[in-house]
This record gives C-alpha cells, structure tokens and sequence, in this order.
C-alpha cells in the first residue's frame, strides 16, 4: 500500500469522527437557506513535509555497487521502486572505497545535519556504527510503518543476528550475504597442465598451481582482492586456526598477533616475492582475470555475475581453499541497510524502500545482479525465483555450499574503530610489498591498535 492510500484511510477516519462529533449534543448545524455561508473544519495528518506540499518525499541510498559491482542494478532497483511508489522518489549515491570510504562520509553527512536515509552498512562496521553513529532504531521504524513483526516473520534468528550488536541489539535489516570464493580461468588450467574438474582445495594446492601456471603458461598465477578491508585476509588467517580479534578482562584486542595469522599472511606474500602472485589494485586483478591472463583470483561471490557476463571464458568457482587438518572458517560479507533519516517523512518512506529491496522480486534482481545471496527465508525455495538461479548455476552452488563455515566479519569497535581498520589493510601492503614479514608487520600492528584501543 502506497504511502496516499494510507493518508486517505487516516483523513477518512478523522473527517468521519468529526462529522459525528458534529451530529451530537445542541450543537445547531448551519442554515444555508439563510444565505450565509457554511464553514467546516478540515482535520488532517499532512505536514509541509509529507503531503501538504503536494511534493513527493525524497530520500537518499547511500551504496557501494560501482558500475561493475551491481550499480546498474541498483539504478534499476530504484527506477522499479519510483515507479511503483508515486509518492516516494529514492536518489541513489554511490561511495567510493567501499564500507571504509562510506562509512567516512556518513560521519561527514551526519556532522552537517544532511543525513542519507537508508545506508549499506558493512558487516564489519557494525559496532563501530552502533557506537559511533547517530542511527534510527529499526525496530521501533518498522512499528511506526505498522509492520512490527517484518523482521520476526521474514528472517531467521541467527541470520537477524548478523545485523547485532554484541548485546543483542539490532541497528539494521541483513541484506547481502557473500562469502570469498575461488575463480579460476579453465583454459589456463588446460593450458598449465591443470584439471579445470578439479581446482586447488587448499592453500599448498594453491601456491603449486600458481607456480605451474607461471612456468607453463607465463601467466600469473594467482591474485586476493586488495579492496579497503581485511575480509578475505580474516577468511584466510581464521581457516589456519588464528583469530582477528580477542577478549581480555572484557576488552577487544587484536588478536592477529599469532603465528597462525603470521603462516597464513606470509603465503600470499611468498607467491608475490616468487612471482606468481599478484600485488595490485583490484581493478588491475581483476582485468587480469577477464583478460585471460590470470589464473586464479580470490574474492567475493558478489562478483560473479559481473565476471561471468565479462569474461571470455566460462567463469568458474571453488570453495574457498582449506589448510590441511584445520577448520574453514569464511566472515560474512556483504551488508546490512539502515536507516539514518531526520523525520517522521523521510523514516516511512524509508521503512517501505526497505521492505521493497527485501522483497523476494528485488532480492532475485539483486542476486542475478551481482551474485550476492538473499537472506530473507524462503526465498532460495522459491521455483520462480531464487532456486531457479541456483539449480542452473554452478558458482552459486559453490558458494552455498560455505554458508555452513560463516563467521562473523570482524568489526574493531569503539571511536578509533576505522582508524584501526585502516592500520591492518597498511599492514598489508607492507607485507605483500616484501618490506617486513607477515609476523612482524603483524605484531607492530597489533600493538599500535591495541594502544587506540
């Protein structure tokens, strides 16, 4: 129901209580055959704001889909939405440099009273979020739009938990889900003397296939994205039994410092000092890859559809590499939204923009997309939709078949927490640049957040 449909049932109710009001008592109804004129009173609900003005209500989408990482699907999740909503117009921002870079500009926005209204918070900002940032509580949002139990009937308890914090708060609506994968190009497979039906399944695999594909085909053989965030290197660090983050006497620390995230960091820089490995940007990875002229890269599911509609080859997935005898731990990636709204306005319309990307039509739009998995129950049963997709897709099998190994993203808390994010992805660099080794950028690291901790 549209936002003039809900007004008009408000106006009728309130206009028909003062027209009985009106009926009752002494009160003497005016005479118009006396000539003189009659005068009623017109109750209604609708600020300057809202429907006084005649003007639609206005709303911000603060993203981080660039065009080759679901943009234009958001334009046309959007466009759909303004369609099918007169009274609502959603304009759509993209932000740079992923959940980091948003998460800046937010802080910006809100220090200057021009809040966004619904955000693509990253999983691993959620505490700082909730500590730092100035947000509507989703809950009571929902209770105001009249639909309290959106949340309780369309997500699961422990996916619902994924959007809280420590203590069981939820601050938002879990909306993509991803986990990292590994893509590999099977004509260079062929080509290296590899068999495409049977790709690396762990991380010695991976450093022999890498060398392979350098010595027969003079390719490079492998690459992990190098986006601003730690995702992947957690996925890596935690599956060789080290641990991002600890507790002690309550308090959060780096918990990197180990010589378990030390191996595993150390890996990836031994392929990169072997050359075999690549240290770049992720659009020079990534161009590598659907050019043909690496093996293997390691990122998120959530680039799937753009690699498979990009690439000259047939793009294909495998589970994100083990360490021998140890447990596949992978962090959630993705998001969650949010609601940063100033009024009563701009928050409805807020609630009904997030119950229609919720929606099972939007979230099959948005996983052909992209590639990310819906979170919302039900939908990966549905023939028509989402289950269609996954019966005729082999890299969306592959990348289901980790959700049982999802951890959380780890999130630094308190008001030094992107400071201390920014620390851990320098230390990357200085690893996989070969100017310290992984133990040692890592404990250096480790104590300078600790310290801001």
């Amino acid at each position: 129901m549209n936002f003039k449909k809900k007004i008009a049932g408000v106006l009728l109710a309130t206009m028909c209580a003062a027209l009985f009001a009106g009926c009752g008592g002494d009160t003497k109804s005016a005479d118009t055959a006396s000539g003189k004129k009659v005068q009623i009173e017109y109750w209604h609900v609708a600020s300057e704001s809202f429907g006084g003005s005649g003007k639609k209500v206005q709303i911000e989408y603060w993203h981080v889909a660039s065009e080759s990482f679901g943009g234009q699907t958001v334009k046309e999740l959007v466009k759909d939405f303004n369609e099918k909503h007169p009274d609502i117009e959603v304009v759509e921002k993209y932000n740079p440099d992923m959940y980091k870079g948003l998460t800046q500009n937010l802080q910006a926005a809100i220090a200057s009273g021009k809040n966004p209204d619904v955000v693509q918070m990253g999983w691993s900002f959620l505490n700082y979020a909730a500590e730092n940032l100035k947000y509507q509580d989703i809950n009571q949002s929902f209770e105001s739009a009249k639909d309290p139990n959106f949340l309780k009937d369309n997500f699961l308890p422990n996916v619902l938990a994924l959007a809280q914090t420590d203590d069981g708060k939820q601050i938002g609506v879990p909306y993509s889900i991803s986990v990292p994968v590994l893509y590999y190009n099977p004509e260079i497979f062929k080509a290296a003397g590899l068999d495409p039906a049977n790709p690396p399944k762990t991380w010695d695999e991976v450093k022999a296939a890498a060398k392979q594909i350098k010595d027969n085909t003079g390719n490079m053989g492998f690459f992990m994205q190098e986006y601003a965030d730690n995702w992947t290197q957690q996925a890596i660090i935690e599956s060789n039994g080290g641990s991002m983050l600890k507790k002690e006497n309550g308090k959060t620390l780096a918990g990197f410092d180990t010589p378990e995230a030390a191996e595993a960091y150390q890996l990836l820089a031994d392929m990169v000092q072997e050359g075999t490995g690549l240290h770049a940007t992720n659009e020079e990875g990534f161009q590598a890859y659907l050019s043909g002229k690496l093996g293997m890269v390691c990122t998120t599911i959530g680039k799937r559809a753009n690699f498979e509609k990009s690439a000259k080859f047939e793009v294909m997935a495998a589970p994100f590499p083990q360490f021998e005898g140890k447990e596949l731990k992978v962090p959630a990636g993705g998001n969650f939204l949010m609601i940063f709204s100033n009024d009563d306005a701009k928050k409805a319309a807020a609630v009904e923009f997030i119950k229609y990307l919720e929606s099972p039509e939007a979230l099959l739009k948005w996983s052909t997309g992209t590639g990310y998995l819906p979170p919302r129950k039900g939908v990966e049963n549905d023939p028509n939709g989402f289950k269609k997709l996954v019966d005729t897709n082999k890299n969306v099998q592959v990348a289901l078949s980790l959700m049982p190994n999802l951890v959380p993203w780890a999130s630094f808390p308190g008001a030094n927490g992107l400071q201390a994010e920014q620390l851990l992805i320098d230390a990357r660099d200085i690893i996989l640049s070969g100017k310290e080794s992984a133990a040692q950028a890592l404990h250096e690291t480790a104590e300078k957040i600790n310290s801001l901790m």
